[in-house]
């Protein structure tokens, strides 16, 4: 099976994954919607630490141990995908406020083996593929690098955001401010924008196989967390939409 091919049928499952998602409504047992029909659990802070961790260590050493040639280009897609699992693996899970939430070990299972394939394909491509070499001036390269700041952004400020309400024990609160104002889930909105930025710096099909997937992962776990809301509160905004603004 060639490299390509394997791309193609990652999308395939992707597409497959969000038809899924979206028309059957399944929502995935951990965070607010988290019970144990599962099976066993395990802590949500651990269970978050073990799904991001192999994407944290595959890329980069893929990446950087393979043959290929590298340019400041391909510094810049490895960087920024170190910073951003950096803080999903070694941040973001001990600075959530759920003491006593558990996740199941299967959706832990699943994403383990979905981030470690992530990882492969696009520290595959930056190592072992000769691809052609993007200058870092590339307009391309500065458009993409601009766009997955911008996400990077959004994404924190929403997880703060989301992490202070939650610190002040009054249960869960309706968001405000910002984005929230627009859509229920901007912390989603901006890792879709970081993995887009991502695939217009990198320019190949590995990256933009990523930003289809967590398009693909993530808007219908919005659209679920938007129900929530909807269901937990009666006075929730009813002109916010799920993750795109005025249009989902």
């Amino acid at each position: 099976m060639s490299f390509e091919f394997l791309n193609y049928i990652w999308i395939a499952v992707a597409l497959l994954t969000f038809f899924s998602l979206l028309f059957f409504n399944i929502k995935a047992p951990y965070g607010r919607h988290s019970n144990d029909s599962w099976g066993r659990m395990i802590s949500n802070k651990w269970g978050w630490f073990f799904m991001e961790l192999p994407a944290l260590m595959v890329m980069p050493i893929i990446a950087i141990i393979g043959p290929s040639e590298k340019n400041e280009t391909s510094y810049v897609l490895i960087s920024l995908w170190v910073i951003h699992y950096v803080y999903r693996t070694l941040i973001f899970p001990f600075k959530l406020n759920t003491k006593n939430k558990k996740m199941p070990l299967i959706i832990v299972f699943s994403a383990i083996g979905f981030n470690a394939m992530n990882g492969f394909l696009n520290g595959y491509a930056l190592g072992f593929m000769d691809l052609y070499l993007i200058d870092v001036t590339s307009y391309h390269v500065i458009i993409g690098s601009l766009v997955f700041i911008s996400g990077m952004v959004i994404n924190r400020w929403a997880d703060n955001s989301l992490i202070r309400l939650r610190e002040s024990k009054q249960g869960y609160q309706i968001p405000r401010g910002g984005l929230f104002e627009y859509i229920s889930c901007p912390n989603h909105f901006g890792e879709i924008v970081e993995w887009m930025g991502f695939a217009i710096i990198a320019w190949n099909l590995p990256a933009l196989t990523f930003a289809i997937w967590t398009f693909c992962n993530l808007s219908p776990r919005s659209r679920n967390h938007h129900d929530w809301y909807k269901q937990y509160f009666s006075d929730y905004p009813k002109n916010r939409r799920a993750v795109l603004p005025y249009i989902f």
